[in-house]
């Protein structure tokens, strides 16, 4: 699925994908100094199965490493969500991202 929008709402505290004005998924998170915790992460009906989630957990991916390299602590990712935990086990170069205390 193409013009997917993922941006951090880091107020409500999840990644969200946005197709134009409407919101197709997002991945909530907690977050602490060194470590972000992806705890669900949820689609419309209407697009599942259509490669929103993969979309979303990527970017969100990308910009955690992005904000790793930026800071001296950088940020390790513990995905208690399935989809999380999947998504990084079928992608191994995000591997280097997960906390060390992760299973």
């Amino acid at each position: 699925m193409t013009d997917i929008n993922v941006v951090n709402n880091e107020a409500g505290h999840r990644y969200e994908a946005w197709l134009g004005e409407v919101l197709a998924g997002f991945a909530q998170y907690t977050l602490d100094d060194e470590l972000i915790t992806f705890t669900h992460t949820q689609v419309a009906d209407a697009f599942e199965g259509k490669g929103v989630a993969s979309t979303l957990i990527r970017a969100a991916l990308d910009d955690v490493r992005a904000q790793a390299s930026s800071t001296v602590r950088p940020l390790r990712v513990r995905p208690l969500c399935p989809f999380v935990r999947a998504f990084i086990q079928r992608h191994t170069d995000y591997q280097d991202l997960l906390y060390a205390g992760t299973d």
